[in-house]
């Protein structure tokens, strides 16, 4: 069976993408700085080490279970941009940024 979703704009993958790279990495910055700082947060608040990666998995965790209550498009659309956020962290090249202590 041939299939494409990636040429429709009704794509998820595409929504989600032009999500992460537009809207909300303007508002946001590079998924590092945001889960970093929310890993900070959630370390402070339990006692135990939580990385920028484990913010982007824990975020995936809740859409699923968001979805698995009430299926909804928007919620693929986030588990995807969240995948994506995922990738961007632990792609993230350290070498290649200014102010490194917005992450560290």
């Amino acid at each position: 069976m041939k299939f494409s979703i990636v040429n429709s704009e009704d794509s998820i993958l595409i929504k989600a993408e032009s999500l992460v790279m537009g809207e909300r990495g303007r508002n946001y910055g590079h998924p590092i700085v945001d889960f970093s700082r929310t890993a900070k947060m959630w370390t402070a608040l339990k006692d135990i080490e939580f990385t920028a990666s484990d913010v982007a998995k824990f975020m995936i965790a809740v859409k699923l279970s968001r979805e698995t209550n009430n299926p909804k498009k928007d919620n693929r659309i986030d588990i995807a941009g969240y995948a994506l956020t995922l990738d961007m962290v632990e792609e993230f090249d350290p070498s290649r940024v200014v102010h490194k202590e917005a992450y560290e």
